[in-house]
């Protein structure tokens, strides 16, 4: 029965991208109807398994050869996380029939969506890591091609091509610790490699950690890799939840978070992990503050709280990341509909043309609010147990100095996020538009997502058991809800980190009495505008990339022969790479 659960919480999603192919463009109202179905039937299923977690193999492939078996496992980290995917891709699928409504090649989008969906669920049940590295692909292509749906929108071509060669550079990272740990244990098993980790040899072991460790850094949008993500906002708004939300970002957390057993004594290893996640969370918190696209902003707090996501692993701490990443997925994906309904209805992302937007849109205001509460970390929503979480882990578990960045960063997270929220919806409005709020679809994924934010936090206790008692390599320990409250409460970090927050909105609430400070924040700001020069870097790369690409395709001579040149090239790299972890 689980096997089944397991094939049907994949396969429902890609069956229905199919169906809603095969529908055609010329009958929009089934489509919509097929996408909301398979979307809905696999998030059902996907809830359906967790009941069944368990740490041993339950469907297993038998492919041969080299490729050993397919397998997969619906551990608490899997389960949770194609919950994830799912259930929030289903929001997202249910908002899209307002927002996507009249636009052409619609099939072409639903397909695409529930394709991306099916792969991030794969990604996160498989038990091999060869077919993780493939369905990490896939969600690579279905990034890539959502990013660019408006694909006469050169912005959006631009974005979509960026992504793809970015998030491929973490590909190759996770490739490279793939082989090498086949090399090594003769099997591409999660469990086997977690299981034999400190019996490799230690530069084997080294590389497989910092392969992976870019490959997270790549996929979750973290420092350097980070500036594909803003570029990202030219996909259409519900796509923008599903990648921040739900899927394509978050695999990167899940690599670090599922391997972190393994690779916790590389030297060097945990301290580099920390670096990635404060340098992420400090600087696109900056990078926020000063942006005045409401999508960018989104983004850049995307990085931001991944940024935390990947502190919390670094320091030791699997399961306030992973509390964090569900408080992010639910809040986060509230924010980004909730300016999918702001930009659907008044048709600019620049926030400099809103204000005054709560007396048209009451309802929008309000559940964006309560995400931007949660996103800011104060108390009640569930943005705030999980930040604290992670803040209580730094300190007690990582280095002051890390801390103290943190802190930093969730200050100033509190100000741009009352920033954007001040100038999106209040104030008097800067605009020539007709704003309405949101219509019925949009009400209901809005809704959803707010009674989350308001409520996930609840799931603590179950949370932790369900990690607890299925990942024996991490030796989690689960406390009941209630421990974790008190615990939080009574922390000393919690009164520290509300301070900063306090501080963080008393930033922007006496924004005009800090007039006098702006010639001195005024350098910082132009270096967070040009992304503090990781922008101009990136874009080398991606403009060498396309350059080399173009090279290659000179190569393509239509000659067999030539063909057969390119693939043995690339298998004796592959051999070599093989051979050197033997």
């Amino acid at each position: 029965m689980v096997a089944v659960l397991i094939a049907l919480t994949i396969g429902l999603p890609w069956a229905g991208a199919l169906s809603v192919w095969w529908a055609g463009d010329q009958r929009p109202r089934l489509q919509h109807a097929l996408a909301i179905s398979f979307s809905v039937a696999a998030g059902v299923v996907a809830l359906a398994l967790l009941p069944f977690t368990t740490n041993a193999v339950v469907l297993r492939l038998a492919v041969g050869g080299i490729f050993g078996d397919f397998t997969f496992v619906p551990d608490g980290l899997g389960v949770f996380l194609a919950v994830i995917a799912t259930v929030i891709g289903s929001l997202a699928v249910i908002f899209s029939v307002d927002y996507m409504r009249g636009e052409a090649q619609l099939g072409r989008y639903y397909a695409l969506v529930l394709f991306f969906i099916g792969a991030m669920a794969g990604l996160v049940l498989t038990g091999s890591l060869l077919l993780a590295f493939v369905f990490w692909e896939i969600t690579a292509f279905c990034s890539y091609a959502l990013i660019s749906f408006h694909n006469d929108d050169p912005k959006a071509v631009a974005g979509g091509i960026k992504a793809l060669i970015m998030t491929q550079l973490g590909g190759i990272g996770l490739l490279a610790g793939a082989l090498l740990a086949y090399a090594s244990l003769g099997s591409y098993e999660i469990s086997l490699f977690l299981e034999r980790a400190s019996t490799l040899p230690p530069t084997v072991l080294s590389v497989a950690a910092f392969g992976f460790l870019v490959a997270a850094a790549a996929k979750s949008a973290q420092v350097p890799f980070h500036t594909w993500l803003p570029d990202a906002m030219e996909a259409p708004t519900p796509v923008s939840a599903l990648i921040h939300a739900a899927t394509m970002v978050n695999a990167g957390v899940y690599l670090l978070a599922r391997f972190y057993p393994a690779f916790a004594s590389v030297p060097g290893w945990t301290i580099a992990v920390i670096l990635v996640g404060v340098l992420s969370a400090i600087l696109a918190a900056v990078m926020g503050l000063v942006s005045t696209d409401i999508k960018r902003i989104l983004a850049y707090s995307t990085i931001s709280q991944l940024g935390y996501m990947v502190y919390a692993v670094g320091v030791g701490s699997v399961f306030a990341s992973q509390f964090h990443l569900l408080s992010h997925a639910v809040f986060k994906a509230l924010l980004f509909l909730g300016a999918g309904a702001v930009i659907h209805t008044i048709g600019t992302r620049d926030l400099r043309k809103m204000g005054g937007l709560g007396q048209k849109m009451p309802f929008v205001r309000n559940t964006f609010a309560i995400g931007a509460l949660a996103l800011a970390g104060l108390p009640i929503f569930n943005g705030f147990w999980s930040k604290e979480l992670v803040l209580e882990a730094g300190l007690n578990q990582g280095p002051a100095w890390a801390y103290a960045l943190m802190l930093i960063g969730a200050g100033i997270t509190a100000c741009y996020t009352f920033r954007l929220v001040w100038l999106a919806f209040f104030g008097e409005p800067r605009g020539h538009w007709h704003a309405h709020d949101a219509p019925a679809a949009m009400r209901v994924s809005l809704g959803l997502l707010t009674l989350g934010t308001l409520t996930t936090w609840l799931l603590a206790g179950p949370f932790g058991r369900l990690l607890a008692e299925s990942l024996p390599f991490h030796h989690l320990h689960a406390e009941g809800t209630m421990m974790v409250i008190v615990e939080i409460v009574t922390a000393p970090a919690t009164l520290i980190a509300l301070f900063s927050v306090m501080i963080g909105l008393a930033a922007w609430w006496w924004r005009d009495r800090l007039r006098g400070l702006e010639a001195w924040g005024r350098g910082i700001a132009r270096a967070a505008a040009a992304d503090f020069g990781f922008e101009q870097v990136n874009r080398h790369v991606v403009s060498w990339t396309q350059t080399a690409a173009t090279a290659l395709r000179a190569t393509q001579t239509g000659q067999l022969n030539w063909n057969m040149v390119g693939i043995v090239g690339g298998l004796v790299i592959v051999l070599a790479i093989v051979m050197w972890g033997a």
